[in-house]
């Protein structure tokens, strides 16, 4: 799932562009943030994290969200 982009929030900065480590935001050439290659998004968190607009979200597949569950006995 691709990061969604709030457009009430977001100020255009690209600064979410430029610290995707997977280049899948972009700045078209219009200026306006896109998400250009959403199928290529490792949910790094990294835009959600620093974009000083808070106008990001990451909306994880189901695979991310299994919970990590610890075999008895194992230590």
């Amino acid at each position: 799932m691709p990061p969604v982009i709030d457009r009430e929030k977001c100020i255009q900065c690209g600064y979410c562009a430029t610290i995707c480590p997977l280049d899948v935001i972009k700045v078209s050439k219009e200026k306006e943030i896109i998400v250009k290659y959403p199928e290529e998004c490792w949910h790094c968190r990294a835009c959600a994290i620093d974009c000083p607009m808070h106008a990001i979200t990451l909306r994880y597949p189901l695979s991310h969200m299994m919970l990590h569950v610890d075999v008895p006995g194992k230590e």
